[in-house]
């Protein structure tokens, strides 16, 4: 039981401590464009996602299918 607790404690702080320096390092937003001149400054910076997006969801699904293609080959060799 004390394993369990000190464990769960540790995990605790190591997460806590990830979050609070992550927000600690964190960069300030952007000066706002005023009325005057420029443009609005708005989120996306216009950089496409959708190719890149597709190469993640396909080699996702690919890494999937070869996990569950070993597990299929592993249970077929103990029967």
């Amino acid at each position: 039981m004390k394993k369990h607790i000190k464990t769960l404690v540790l995990t605790f702080f190591v997460i806590a401590g990830l979050t609070i320096s992550t927000d600690s390092f964190a960069q300030p937003d952007p000066p706002a464009v005023g009325p005057t001149g420029g443009t609005e400054m708005g989120g996306g910076g216009g950089a496409p996602i959708g190719s890149g997006l597709f190469i993640l969801l396909t080699a996702a699904a690919a890494y999937g299918a070869k996990k569950v293609h070993k597990v299929y080959v592993s249970n077929k060799e103990i029967e």
